[in-house]
């Protein structure tokens, strides 16, 4: 044990866990007359190929994840430090899929070993299937009300008071996604997911900002739900085509320049139109979480907040930058700088996400601590715990 991990003498919570679809995770609930409009499974050239309208899907390369990559074994390369020329070499072999990846009761067990009291649950496959439904909102609807069913039916939206599964919630039709958040809600979500970006639809692109939206918000901010934005297929492939890069989008396979394009232009621009559109002028409880986007884009969005503040404060109702650290909490990647981030929103909207039991995460959750070099024992017990466990309950 290291010594910054010897300061965990407590249970965590995670913000970032994650769950391996099923193969009937779209399908098992999913209106017949929608088959071909949105999830199916394909036999191509003697493999299983996931069908989304009407096309191949290819977000993730192996969607039916048996085998699949050993928890943390990209640690090493996301820090820089991998021996491997590539991404494919830093994978090493894949293994069987593990009970605790697809069964709450065998997540528990592995839980307590790693010390953990709670978890967000966020999906795999999930937060990459609706850019492929974007031109056809009842499809993207009825594909997402069937995926929230078998998230509801293999994990539960709290399971056992310590997992908490996230429904996936599409904007596409203001109406349906108010629906959904309402069923959502009377099931006991405390968190729902949703991807970053502009809401495209064949109308053309709106903001979450849009008053449209406005009765989902409020919804959700009364019932105390806090609204996850985690990474994944945003989008935002449609931005790289004028620099002669490919728009489509596949995990662990595209190149330098499409990285740094699209990094985190999605969850930046989602946290300055919430802002700028009023979103949290109208709904003051609301809070937002932002999962798996890293934190590098934190300040430099404060700064633009800041300037556009002082060069039009009528534009504002209240100061954008204190907005910010008041509604919207951030899960850094631990090769962040989190003491700037924590410096920028203060350590009380800072999150602890391991991205267990993801290639890309850490093998081991509560190593986490290890990155907190420099933090007070209270800070290290508010990023640790107390800030995701209190998202879990209404604001005071």
């Amino acid at each position: 044990m290291s010594e910054q991990a010897s300061r965990v003498d407590f249970k965590v919570f995670d913000a970032d866990n994650h769950y391996y679809e099923a193969t009937d995770a779209f399908t098992r609930h999913l209106d017949p007359r929608m088959a071909k409009r949105a999830m199916q499974w394909a036999d191509v050239d003697g493999k299983q190929r996931l069908v989304v309208g009407g096309r191949i899907n290819r977000f993730i390369p192996n969607p039916r994840f048996d085998p699949v990559a050993r928890p943390g074994c990209l640690d090493e390369y996301f820090r820089g430090r991998s021996p491997a020329d590539d991404i494919r070499g830093a994978f090493g072999e894949l293994e069987p899929i593990r009970p605790e990846y697809r069964e709450p009761a065998a997540r528990l067990e592995v839980m307590d070993r790693q010390g953990i009291a709670g978890c967000f649950l966020f999906p795999t496959l999930g937060v990459g299937m609706e850019e492929a439904l974007v031109g056809d909102p009842d499809a993207a609807h009825a594909a997402f009300r069937a995926f929230n069913r078998w998230v509801d039916d293999d994990w539960g939206l709290h399971y056992e008071d310590r997992i908490f599964g996230a429904p996936y919630l599409t904007l596409l039709d203001p109406d349906q996604a108010v629906d959904e958040a309402r069923w959502a809600i009377e099931q006991g979500a405390r968190v729902v997911v949703m991807r970053a970006g502009p809401i495209m639809a064949p109308t053309g692109g709106r903001s979450p900002g849009d008053a449209v939206y406005d009765p989902m918000w409020s919804a959700l901010a009364d019932a105390g739900v806090t609204v996850a934005y985690h990474s994944g297929e945003a989008g935002y492939g449609r931005y790289v085509v004028d620099w002669g890069e490919s728009a489509e989008f596949e995990a662990f396979r595209r190149t330098p320049l499409y990285g740094l394009l699209t990094s985190d232009r999605a969850i930046s621009d989602t946290i300055a139109a919430l802002i700028c559109h009023g979103v949290f002028d109208r709904h003051p409880t609301l809070r937002v979480a932002t999962i798996e986007s890293g934190s590098e884009w934190v300040h430099p969005l404060v700064k633009k907040l800041a300037k556009a503040h002082s060069m039009t404060p009528g534009a504002f109702t209240t100061d954008p930058v204190a907005q910010i650290r008041e509604h919207v909490w951030v899960a850094p990647y631990y090769e962040d700088d989190i003491r700037h981030l924590a410096d920028t929103l203060g350590a009380g909207h800072v999150l602890f996400g391991s991205d267990w039991p993801h290639a890309e995460g850490l093998a081991e959750p509560t190593s986490f601590v290890d990155d907190l070099v420099g933090f007070t024992d209270e800070e290290v017990r508010l990023i640790m715990r107390d800030n995701a466990e209190a998202l879990t309950r209404p604001p005071v």
